[in-house]
């Protein structure tokens, strides 16, 4: 079995398209079309349906991809643990990360990391939304919410604080909810999917629905709207840190924290032997945001 054709088959299953993957690894539209021929030809099996505006993946390519995936991680830890590979990560990182959090504390880090591993290059996919590791072909995720799959390993990066903000201009019109039962009454800008607001008290945890005045799927334009005056919100200290310091927001509701749990993870797949490029980013990032994350440490004495 032809290992070209295996990156190439990984690659049209996370681009949907023969022509993009075959450009992603040099080969022309009509020689990529000939390798997945010969790929399926070998197999015995019909590994996509290709029609003339995409294509996607049969049942037995869905059945594939993952061992194609793992077939490929081999060889390449393999091929990295003798030589000069193994002191020095290289190749392609394909990391996914939500869209916040990716702009505001990854992309700062990119030159600091790449400067000391310079025969490596990364291929980012920043989204609020989960994708899928094995179906995009990622080495690593960063996410914010818990682990559910099984076939992956997780390591923590740090705690990820929630608090309830609001901007002053918003508070002077409409004052400051005294309890989280007040909340039904206030204008509330909510991320999607993060309606119902969970709040620690003497008796247990209380569950708010708060109403929707606006909501948004993306944390930064959420506690812009904020800024703005649109409404209360629930948002991270790694994304509204700056805003924190400067004033612009304020916590509300200090005495009734939240009952979440939540921490940032770097996501990858259940590979006995880890690719020294996904190792080297993981620990990168752990050392980077190691203790007190430094949004954290910003916010000392200002948020509770």
């Amino acid at each position: 079995m032809n290992i070209e054709h295996l990156k190439l088959f990984v690659r049209i299953a996370s681009t949907a398209n023969i022509s993009l993957a075959g450009r992603e690894l040099n080969i022309s539209p009509a020689v990529a079309s000939a390798h997945i021929g010969k790929l399926e030809e070998t197999l015995g099996v019909r590994l996509i349906h290709r029609t003339t505006r995409k294509v996607s993946l049969t049942d037995d390519g869905k059945l594939f991809l993952p061992h194609a995936q793992e077939v490929l991680d081999s060889i390449e830890t393999a091929q990295a643990a003798v030589g000069s590979g193994a002191q020095t990560p290289q190749g392609t990182l394909r990391v996914t990360a939500p869209a916040s959090f990716g702009r505001m504390h990854l992309i700062p880090a990119i030159p600091v990391f790449l400067e000391q591993y310079p025969k490596l290059n990364i291929d980012f996919r920043f989204s609020d939304s989960i994708l899928d590791m094995v179906e995009g072909g990622f080495d690593v995720a960063i996410r914010d919410a818990e682990l559910k799959d099984s076939n992956l390993h997780a390591k923590k990066l740090a705690d990820d604080k929630r608090i309830i903000v609001a901007a002053k201009s918003y508070i002077d019109k409409y004052g400051a909810p005294e309890t989280p039962s007040d909340l039904k009454n206030h204008k509330i800008v909510n991320l999607t999917g993060l309606e119902v607001w969970d709040f620690k008290g003497a008796h247990g945890v209380t569950s708010v629905k708060t109403p929707n005045y606006l909501r948004m799927d993306n944390g930064e334009a959420v506690r812009d709207a904020c800024i703005q005056g649109c409404g209360i919100t629930l948002t991270a200290t790694w994304c509204s840190y700056p805003q924190l310091e400067s004033g612009e927001l304020v916590q509300i509701l200090q005495d009734f924290p939240l009952a979440t749990d939540c921490a940032l993870w770097a996501v990858y797949p259940s590979n006995r032997l880890l690719a020294p490029k996904v190792r080297a980013f993981i620990d990168f990032l752990a050392e980077r945001f190691s203790g007190t994350p430094y949004w954290d440490e910003k916010l000392s004495g200002l948020v509770v």
